[in-house]
């Protein structure tokens, strides 16, 4: 899997790309155009995502790093450490990671949510470390989506999934595939990448809203395309309001504007040690 290495310039192109996809609320969405003109760069980058994350790839993945065993470290020394990666991969970046992280957390803060929320928004990308240890962008980031069951036509760039071996096995290639009707989002399990991760290393600290957000913040085929009804239950459409709530933080507030770490760094360590430990595993 030599080829999977790079399709994009770097891990910020596909939140960008994202935000092309799905614009803003005023702008409206052109999701099939954007298909048709998305860049071939994001369009390897698809194929190789939807080639590779099978069942058997996930169970994998979280039997690797679900252990917690990779590293000890406290949030901010995460946010550090992200800020460090990204930059290292990135030299034309406009702004340092931790930026970016600190504009959702402020964007939040400014609309007087609850502090779980603010810090919801600080760390809510911090999986991506998971490039740290080697992961391909495919298994990083992109649109995540349920396996294990028949791959929905809403997931952007579906005809990639004719390469997916779990599209030709009948245990998973059916509507309800290895899942019961209407089993709920959390007995589902999803592809693997920074949101899923992330949720496992902090699932112990943070309440129901917030873990949901971390978890499903870029399952756009169930919080933006309404895929998936056959296996969700009343009940998620609470958690997925939350995670509707969270996304346009995550996806309209990058800017050009510069944040003053420095100045912010106070509020956020005190928040940061009111929910967490001073040191996590990763």
């Amino acid at each position: 899997m030599g080829e999977s290495n790079g399709p994009l310039a770097n891990l910020d192109e596909w939140d960008e790309d994202v935000l092309r996809r799905y614009q803003s609320p005023a702008e409206g969405r052109r999701f099939r155009d954007y298909e048709r003109t998305a860049k071939p760069q994001v369009r390897e980058f698809y194929r190789l995502n939807h080639r590779y994350q099978t069942v058997d790839f996930v169970r994998g993945k979280q039997r690797q790093y679900t252990r917690l065993d990779r590293a000890t470290m406290g949030v901010w020394e995460a946010i550090e450490l992200l800020n460090t990666l990204v930059d290292d991969s990135d030299p034309d970046i406009d702004l340092p990671q931790i930026e970016h992280l600190l504009q959702t957390a402020e964007a939040i803060r400014a609309d007087g949510r609850p502090r779980w929320f603010i810090l919801t928004g600080l760390i809510h990308d911090l999986g991506k470390i998971l490039c740290l240890w080697g992961e391909p962008q495919w298994a990083v980031v992109g649109d995540t989506f349920p396996v294990g069951c028949a791959f929905s036509d809403k997931i952007v760039f579906a005809e990639f999934f004719a390469e997916n071996p779990d599209a030709a096995d009948p245990r998973y290639n059916s509507l309800h595939g290895m899942y019961q009707p209407h089993c709920g989002i959390e007995a589902l399990t999803m592809s693997w990448g920074h949101d899923e991760y992330l949720y496992h290393v902090v699932r112990d600290f943070l309440p129901p809203p917030a873990l949901a957000m971390i978890r499903y913040h870029s399952c756009y085929p169930i919080h933006h395309e309404g895929a998936y009804e056959h296996l969700l239950q009343p009940e998620d459409r609470d958690l997925l309001a939350w995670v509707r709530d969270f996304n346009r933080y995550d996806l309209y507030t990058k800017r050009d504007e510069r944040m003053d770490v420095q100045a912010l760094q106070p509020f956020y360590k005190d928040l940061i040690a009111e929910y967490f430990p001073d040191q996590l595993r990763w």
